[in-house]
């Protein structure tokens, strides 16, 4: 990993805690929460959370859809937007997790390399939870991991854009502050809750994902990795703490595939089926699924399903 690689990444991770233990003494006597910063914080949530999980992964990963270019492009940028990474990188990096999961190789697994204990298991958590994303980040190959995308021009001004992404990740809140409320003050807090406290909260959400969701939850399908469910991370990260359905099934747009498994970013995906912005969208028959249920065949346990590496 580039040396400010790893210390932009260190930033991106205890920057902002810094950030908001310094303006406690200011939050005790001014009002840094209004409705506006609400709506900013939603608002950018949303674009980012979701430029992360039916952009970056969805789409871009695993090609659960298709769309028109255009619209690819939008969710790269809004993806790049959440600051976890340039497209290629951070595509790599997943298509190496599934190719490697809990196995060496595996960028952040939390069972890799530790040891037994309970000492091991918390570095075990804290490597996959953030300590890979200044040891291991970026460090995948893109001609191997990511050539779609390293071939398709627009995609690559988009990921060596990414400083510039980052600029425009505070400047949108920002501009809605003042837009809301008329203050430039009313930009500062929209800074605050719609830059650094969403970058924040949607990077831990994210990284749970890693780590969390390989090590406590639920599992029901036979597969060789230690991927879970975890249902009380669902509705932060837009149905992708359904992990363990998604590394039995890694091309499906729905993760959430029981019943009561809410899933929005496969809602939102759906949405652009309906409007005809989006098709060729993975779905998995119920048969298939039943097929790969825990105990119902005998023999060694399936692999999950292997990871598509499309050309542009």
């Amino acid at each position: 990993m580039r040396t400010v690689d790893k210390y932009t990444n260190l930033a991106a991770v205890f920057g902002p805690v810094i950030v908001l233990i310094a303006l406690i003494p200011v939050a005790i006597n001014h009002d840094l929460l209004a409705w506006s910063d609400l709506i900013v914080f939603t608002v950018m949530y949303l674009i980012c959370g979701l430029g992360i999980t039916v952009g970056y992964h969805r789409l871009l990963t695993h090609r659960s859809f298709e769309t028109f270019k255009p619209i690819e492009y939008i969710f790269a940028i809004f993806g790049s937007m959440a600051i976890q990474g340039g497209p290629m990188d951070w595509v790599a990096d997943h298509r190496k997790h599934h190719a490697h999961s809990d196995q060496e190789g595996d960028p952040h697994s939390p069972h890799v390399g530790q040891s037994a204990g309970v000492g091991g298991a918390l570095r075990g958590l804290w490597h996959a939870h953030v300590g890979w994303t200044w040891r291991a980040h970026g460090m995948a190959m893109h001609k191997k991991y990511a050539i779609d995308l390293s071939e398709d021009r627009g995609m690559r001004v988009i990921h060596y854009s990414f400083p510039f992404f980052i600029l425009l990740s505070a400047a949108l809140p920002f501009g809605l502050g003042v837009a809301i409320t008329g203050t430039i003050y009313g930009g500062l807090t929209g800074l605050l809750w719609g830059g650094l406290i969403r970058m924040l909260l949607l990077s831990h959400v994210t990284w749970s994902v890693n780590s969390v969701c390989h090590f406590f939850g639920n599992r029901r399908f036979d597969v060789e990795d230690r991927s879970t469910n975890v249902w009380w991370l669902a509705i932060p990260s837009f149905g992708e703490s359904w992990h363990h359905n998604h590394h039995a099934f890694p091309r499906s747009a729905k993760h959430g595939l029981g019943r009561w498994e809410v899933d929005t970013s496969a809602m939102f995906v759906g949405l652009l089926k309906r409007l005809h912005l989006a098709w060729n969208v993975v779905e998995i028959a119920p048969e298939r699924q039943a097929q790969k249920l825990a105990g119902s065949r005998s023999g060694p346990a399936p692999r999950a399903e292997p990871e598509p590496q499309p050309s542009a």
